[in-house]
C-alpha cells in the first residue's frame, strides 16, 4: 500500500515493460520527481518474454532467469529517477511473427476490461491528476503496447466511475491524459540532420529512409523542458543492462546536439476536465495560449495548492 496522499501534485505514468518507462519520458518524470512530484511508474508486465539485447548481458544465466534480472533493473532504474513503480503483474506477450497466435494468459490476450482492473484500483489508492501512456498505436505495433493503451483509457475512464468496480476503492477522476510522443520520426529527423551539418556520423539516415508510411502524428500540445535530466535518463536506461547496449542505437547520438535541437519530451493532451480549458475533450486536447503547453500540470498547480 502507498502512503496515503491528502494534497500535493502525482503524477502516474503507465509502461509496458521494464525499461520502457527510461525510453519515454523518463527525463520528465526525472524533472518532476527532482520538483518534489509525487511519481509513480505502473509496469503492466515483467518483461519475461523479451530477449536479451545487450551482447554483454547475453549469458544462460540471465536468459534463464530473466524476469528476476528485469525486476533488479527496474528497482535501479527507479532509483535514479527518483520514482516509486509498481509492477500490475501481467506476463509479457513477447512479439508473435505474422498470423501466430499471442501466447495463452499473456497480457495483450486478456479482455481489457478485466485487465484494467489493477490499473483502476491503482488510481483510485494513488489518486494522480495526471496520467500518461501511449497513444492507439503503442508507440511501435507490441502488443502490449497496444494492451496497454487500451487498458489505460478503460482504467481513466472506468475510476471516476461510482457505478463500475465498487470494491476497488473510492472513485477518482483523472484531470488530465497524455499520451507520449517519444521516438518520433521528426526527432530522428531533428538530430540527423543537426549531426549532418555537424559532420558527426549519423546512424538515422537508413531508419528514416525505410520510416513506414504511416498515418501523420497526433498533434503536440505539450512540450516538457527537461534537458538538464538527460543524463539521468540516460543512466536510467543503461541500468537495464539486459535491454541497453552503451553507445548503441538510441544510446549513440552525441547528447550536446540532442540537448541543443531537441530540449523537451512531448507529449498530446488526450482528455482533461480541467476548469477553463474547454471541458473534457478526447483526440484534439487544447493547448495554451501562444502554443504549446510546457508543463503536464498546466491548469492544475493553483488548484491543488503546489507549484
Amino acid at each position: 500500500m502507498f502512503t496515503s496522499h491528502s494534497g500535493g501534485l502525482r503524477l502516474l505514468s503507465v509502461h509496458a515493460h521494464p525499461d520502457d518507462e527510461s525510453s519515454k519520458g523518463a527525463a520528465t518524470l526525472a524533472r518532476y520527481a527532482a520538483e518534489g512530484v509525487d511519481v509513480l511508474v505502473a509496469t503492466c508486465t515483467g518483461g519475461e518474454r523479451g530477449s536479451v539485447l545487450n551482447p554483454a548481458m547475453d549469458r544462460p544465466e540471465v536468459r534463464a532467469d530473466i524476469a528476476r534480472v528485469r525486476r533488479e533493473e527496474m528497482a535501479a532504474a527507479r532509483e535514479i529517477l527518483g520514482v516509486r513503480q509498481r509492477f500490475l503483474g501481467f506476463v509479457d506477450s513477447g512479439m508473435p511473427g505474422l498470423n501466430e497466435p499471442l501466447p495463452e494468459g499473456c497480457f495483450a490476450a486478456r479482455p481489457v476490461e478485466a485487465a484494467a482492473e489493477p490499473l483502476v484500483a491503482l488510481i483510485r489508492e494513488f489518486r494522480p491528476q495526471v496520467v500518461v501512456t501511449y497513444d492507439e498505436t503503442g508507440g511501435y505495433p507490441h502488443p502490449d503496447h497496444v494492451m496497454t493503451h487500451r487498458v489505460t483509457v478503460a482504467a481513466f475512464e472506468a475510476a471516476a466511475d461510482p457505478e463500475r468496480h465498487p470494491g476497488l476503492g473510492e472513485p477518482w477522476q483523472v484531470s488530465k491524459l497524455y499520451y507520449h510522443q517519444a521516438l518520433s520520426r521528426a526527432w530522428f529527423l531533428a538530430l540527423h540532420e543537426a549531426m549532418t551539418e555537424r559532420g558527426v556520423p549519423s546512424g538515422m539516415g537508413e531508419l528514416l529512409a525505410g520510416w513506414p508510411d504511416t498515418p501523420p502524428a497526433l498533434a503536440t500540445t505539450t512540450r516538457v523542458a527537461c534537458a538538464e535530466q538527460f543524463a539521468v535518463r540516460d543512466a536510467a536506461m543503461l541500468a537495464h543492462a539486459s535491454q541497453v547496449q552503451p553507445g548503441v542505437a538510441f544510446m549513440a547520438h552525441p547528447r550536446d546536439i540532442e540537448r541543443e535541437v531537441w530540449p523537451t519530451e512531448d507529449y498530446h493532451l488526450a482528455r482533461t476536465s480541467v476548469s477553463g480549458a474547454g471541458g473534457p475533450t478526447d483526440a484534439d486536447g487544447p493547448t495554451e495560449a501562444g502554443g504549446a503547453e510546457t508543463d503536464l500540470f498546466a491548469g492544475l498547480r493553483a488548484e491543488v495548492g503546489a507549484g
